[in-house]
């Protein structure tokens, strides 16, 4: 498989414009966590995507409580600094060892992020991480964590800063203390509300990799209102809306209704929902997950499939009519 890498805003790196989601690979027993996990598979996952030509990584400290992090420094080990893909991770989400179970807390602290980053250095094995992002918006001031975020840049620590999950207002304010590298909003044909971000980056030529484009598998084209009632009480998505009741009922109909668009372009209906992210204007990248090889080869095309104006057109349309997920389309 040929991908292409593109410039990811002015951060100096180019990069392919699907990248290996690390989430659900951080295994189970803490608060978001996708169920217990095969930490074997999770290396092949990895290793396949990047002998498959993804050329980044994106992790987070929390996923797992660093045990993410800590599966992606395994599946790095056999490459070289010529042939590693980049490794994106974030702060800012402190758990409580003791108590796995609770969920984490938002601290922006600028000492906690000094300790934050040093731990995932020693997780992820390296000296330097490629893309550091503060993961949610903090009780403390936008512009103290940020300065922290630059500082870290400026000693080298870091290749590259970021943010994730934050406004357009605190998009604002960080941008006019120090140059902001890029910005991490869930996005997908579900849940579209992160439109005004995605084209406030654009503007300012920002990087923008979208996570969950295939709403935690909700678009994967193999999701049934029995799996979605099956899901075990340690998957996260077992307490969330879009899994069920009316919401899971037309989120499934929008799915059937991508399976035309997919035919026709001879692939399958979870390339076509992350085809449909990487059309949208200012979206450099999409993270996709995977915690096998097979999953991998399931999206691994969708940078290559170029979906017409009648495609897109037809797919619009299909939301309108099932009612599926929010924001503007």
């Amino acid at each position: 498989m040929s991908l292409t890498a593109v410039p990811f805003g002015t951060t100096g790196m180019k990069i392919t414009r699907v990248g290996f989601g690390a989430w659900a690979i951080g295994g189970g027993g803490w608060a978001y966590a996708w169920g217990e996990q095969d930490d074997d598979a999770s290396v092949r996952a990895i290793r396949h995507a990047v002998e498959s030509g993804v050329n980044w990584i994106d992790t987070a400290a929390v996923y797992g409580l660093g045990h993410s992090e800590e599966v992606v420094a395994r599946a790095m080990a056999p490459y070289g600094e010529a042939d590693r893909p980049y490794v994106f991770t974030k702060c800012g989400l402190v758990w409580d060892d003791n108590d796995r179970s609770v969920e984490p807390s938002r601290s922006g602290d600028p000492a906690s992020i000094r300790r934050e980053v040093e731990a995932s250095l020693r997780r992820l094995r390296t000296e330097r991480i490629d893309l550091y992002q503060m993961h949610w918006p903090a009780p403390e001031p936008v512009e103290e964590y940020w300065q922290v975020l630059l500082d870290l840049k400026a000693q080298g620590k870091v290749r590259a800063v970021g943010l994730s999950n934050h406004d357009t207002k605190q998009l604002d304010v960080a941008e006019a203390i120090g140059q902001l590298g890029s910005l991490q909003p869930p996005f997908s044909l579900i849940n579209r509300d992160a439109a005004e971000e995605i084209a406030w980056c654009h503007a300012h030529n920002t990087g923008v990799i979208v996570y969950s484009p295939m709403q935690s598998g909700l678009l994967s084209g193999a999701f049934t209102p029995g799996r979605a009632a099956a899901l075990p009480a340690g998957d996260w998505r077992s307490r969330d809306a879009e899994f069920t009741g009316e919401h899971l009922l037309r989120n499934l109909a929008l799915v059937e209704a991508l399976r035309p668009v997919a035919v026709r372009h001879a692939t399958n209906v979870a390339t076509v929902a992350v085809a449909w992210c990487l059309a949208q204007p200012g979206v450099t990248a999409a993270i996709v997950g995977a915690r096998d090889p097979r999953q991998v080869d399931g999206w691994i095309g969708a940078p290559n499939v170029q979906l017409t104006a009648a495609d897109i057109a037809e797919i619009a349309d299909a939301v309108r009519r099932t009612g599926a997920g929010h924001g503007r389309i």
